[in-house]
């Protein structure tokens, strides 16, 4: 697998422990977003994102990586060493490629 993220596809870079790695928002992604967040429709799942805790930034890397081809739990990720506003800009811009 490359780790070369394919704007094509709406992938984005993010780099965890030094290594880099892709995320993806495809509708799995969004459907499984939907879930953890107990929404029901994209509306209400971008008024809860509006506002979200480092938990709730765990929940979402998880599922982006995942869609990306990268398992990671939100355990995993919450012992990683992620630098914080890396993570939102990257899930932004995952989100922005996206739509």
């Amino acid at each position: 697998m490359s780790i070369f993220p394919n704007s094509k596809r709406g992938e984005v870079a993010f780099e965890i422990d030094g290594k880099t790695h892709k995320l993806c928002l495809t509708l799995g992604a969004l459907a499984a977003l939907e879930t953890a967040f107990a929404t029901e429709n994209i509306q209400q799942l971008g008024a809860k994102l509006s506002v979200v805790s480092a938990q709730d930034i765990l929940v979402v890397l998880a599922i982006l990586l995942d869609a990306g081809g990268n398992h990671f739990s939100v355990d995993e990720l919450s012992k990683a060493h992620i630098d914080a506003k890396s993570a939102a800009l990257a899930i932004a811009q995952t989100f922005e490629a996206a739509f």
